[in-house]
């Protein structure tokens, strides 16, 4: 078995360095089970040190042009030899735990996908309540969060992979459509909780509450213009870090 771990990033280079050492040794859980890996990086169109910090670290680094979440994942993917997919955002650091569960749940072979539950690094009520309201939408209705997704290669490939008509959301787009391809073939779409991700609350701290309510309130009621501009998702491109 070989995992191809993912990792997008844009103009991240105060972050990427750790990213990539808590990924490595989250994998030493991989190794410990015979199974190989690879560490892709996608520098999507970075002005700063991104690609050098993650070559230095050892990862492989592909370029994707095109400033969009979605399109990085897809470059990244196309460059991946695994057999399975585990897409890891910039801002977020896995644990050995995590992925001794997303070990476990491909050996059973009836997981296609999955993601897992998330906890901010940070502790103000907001973040709390915020990771909390996630979680339990994200168990409910086996939603993906974007800060990590795994993913039968094959299974990513025939479905098309993350959509490049969407700038933010693309995760909310997948999750509904595996789930609709693991009704057909009698497989699961899996949300681990045992161990959530670790993930920056960066956005909470960069954006005022009312430019969250503002975007909320416009994907709500004009979802299509604002989801599938990169100009109305600011809080994702506008290049605060």
């Amino acid at each position: 078995m070989r995992v191809s771990i993912v990792i997008p990033a844009f103009n991240e280079e105060r972050l990427i360095g750790e990213t990539l050492r808590q990924v490595e040794r989250a994998c030493e859980v991989f190794t410990r089970i015979g199974w190989s890996r690879e560490v892709i990086v996608c520098d999507n169109n970075s002005t700063d040190r991104t690609a050098a910090i993650a070559r230095a670290a050892g990862a492989q680094v592909v370029f994707e042009p095109v400033n969009q979440i979605a399109r990085a994942r897809n470059t990244g993917a196309a460059a991946a030899t695994g057999d399975w997919l585990i897409f890891v955002d910039a801002d977020s650091h896995p644990s050995p735990e995590l992925f001794a569960d997303v070990a476990g749940q491909i050996q059973t072979g009836r997981c296609l996908a999955g993601g897992s539950t998330v906890r901010l690094d940070c502790d103000s009520l907001l973040a709390r309540s915020g990771a909390w309201l996630w979680n339990a939408l994200s168990r409910w209705r086996r939603l993906l969060a974007g800060s990590f997704i795994f993913i039968e290669t094959a299974v990513f490939r025939r479905i098309g992979g993350f959509s490049p008509e969407l700038f933010v959301a693309e995760e909310l787009d997948l999750s509904r459509r595996l789930r609709q391809l693991a009704r057909v073939e009698r497989r699961e779409v899996i949300i681990l909780h045992r161990h959530p991700l670790l993930t920056s609350a960066r956005k909470l701290h960069l954006y005022r509450r009312r430019d969250h309510l503002r975007f909320l309130f416009r994907a709500a009621f004009n979802r299509k213009d604002t989801l599938g501009r990169r100009e109305a998702c600011g809080p994702w491109y506008d290049g605060r870090r």
